[in-house]
């Protein structure tokens, strides 16, 4: 298991759209989130809103990318400095996900806003951007993100069916099985971490009387 100390092996993320509209002293503002795993996806998530809506003034963005939200952008889009991008990126950042825990990543809000000719001042712009990028994120469906480990088991024919039975029913997620002339072969996914690691080789030993060998094969990021 390789995930460096430090490094988030779980978190909040959304698995499709969400959108809120607010006016404030006739300006109206538009908020758009969708799910975004790469700087380019992002990208092509504000050009797409922009294309939606074309007549607007400003297309304002904020998105977090990765489990450690190593990837984190803002932009203005000609609003005064700091009233647009940083306060939609706060919100991204400070809404709390199905957990209770503020860890929403892989995820990109565009903001739209058509002028209403009232200035809002900068206080006002950074409540109605922060607000409309919160709600839209609330709006999204929700959805865990979660580092998987891989493993391979290696197990005796006649033993392979109580075998994946055993760690079904433990809640062990079984990715395939393969056959060969007096073995078998489970790919199994387990949670990231040593006790799932342990808990999984007790069990195969338990049920193989050490027969079986298990052997770590990488990890995946999945939802769950």
């Amino acid at each position: 298991m390789t995930a460096s100390a430090g490094t988030a092996t779980s978190y909040s993320t959304v698995s499709g759209e969400g959108r809120y509209e607010l006016e404030i002293k006739r300006s109206r503002f538009v908020a758009v989130l969708d799910r975004v795993e790469s700087e380019e996806q992002a990208r092509e998530h504000l050009l797409a809103v922009r294309r939606e809506f074309s007549s607007a003034r400003h297309h304002c963005s904020a998105y977090l990318i990765g489990a450690g939200r190593h990837f984190q952008r803002s932009y203005d889009d000609g609003e005064p400095v700091g009233t647009a991008g940083a306060p939609i990126l706060e919100a991204l950042s400070r809404t709390t996900g199905p957990t209770g825990v503020a860890d929403f990543s892989d995820v990109g809000a565009v903001v739209v806003r058509y002028f209403g000719g009232i200035l809002l001042g900068a206080g006002g712009l950074m409540r109605a951007y922060s607000e409309a990028a919160a709600h839209a994120l609330r709006n999204a469906p929700p959805v865990r993100r979660e580092l998987l480990a891989l493993f391979r088991v290696e197990v005796p024919v006649v033993a392979v069916g109580r075998l994946e039975n055993e760690l079904r029913s433990a809640g062990f997620s079984i990715l395939g099985t393969g056959y060969g002339f007096d073995a078998a072969r489970l790919e199994v996914a387990l949670p990231f971490g040593a006790a799932a690691a342990y808990d999984l080789e007790s069990r195969v030993a338990a049920a193989t009387l050490g027969t079986a060998d298990v052997t770590a094969v990488g990890e995946r990021w999945a939802d769950r």
